[in-house]
């Protein structure tokens, strides 16, 4: 049996992060896991630039409420869900996911939750298990899984490369050139061939 594990960010919607920093004029905020492989390091940064500035999920979420899936991501999801189960495996959060998945027809994700106080601060966040797109291509695979996996960032790497056949997608040509033997793609209709011939 194939389960397709795909990332959201950079595939199915734009990046959160840098649409919240253009909305909110922090040029810092565009950094994402496509320039920092440190979730860690990168989430805390994060932090502390909306306690610098005052900023919590409520500013966050208005910015969501007003992202589109890219365009045909919508279409490639429903299309990959006729032949295959698909389940997303996101480093984002419950409270960043639950509108984007709304437009996207309802997938499973799988994704982190944030900690927030009274007052709507992010004071910290919690991964689900560590290293979790990694934990959960091999706990599919010991459920007895053929695991197929696409992203488009570091933290997708390890998923990608444990997986029966893995994928690029909309990445960076910096990771393009770091991974030559992963296949690359920047079309919808390219990777569902790709995926279906994986099948």
């Amino acid at each position: 049996m194939n389960i397709v594990c795909l990332d959201m960010e950079g595939v199915l919607v734009p990046e959160i992060w840098i649409a919240f920093a253009e909305a909110s004029g922090i040029p810092e905020l565009k950094k994402t896991t496509r320039d920092e492989p440190d979730y860690d390091k990168l989430m805390k940064y994060r932090l502390g630039i909306l306690e610098q500035h005052g900023l919590g999920l409520k500013e966050i979420q208005e910015t969501i409420s007003k992202i589109d899936p890219i365009p045909g991501a919508k279409e490639f999801l429903d299309r990959l869900r006729e032949i295959t189960q698909v389940i997303i495996l996101s480093d984002t959060f419950t409270q960043f996911a639950g509108p984007l998945m709304k437009k996207l027809g309802m997938p499973t994700i799988f994704c982190n939750e944030l900690v927030v106080d009274g007052d709507g601060k992010i004071v910290d966040y919690k991964m689900r298990v560590e290293d979790s797109k990694l934990t959960t291509v091999k706990a599919l695979q010991s459920a007895g899984f053929d695991t197929i996996a696409s992203g488009d960032s570091h933290n997708d790497l390890k998923m990608i490369r444990a997986s029966k056949a893995g994928f690029l997608f909309k990445s960076t040509e910096q990771i393009k050139l770091d991974n030559p033997d992963l296949p690359a793609f920047d079309e919808y209709d390219e990777l569902f061939e790709a995926i279906r011939n994986a099948l």
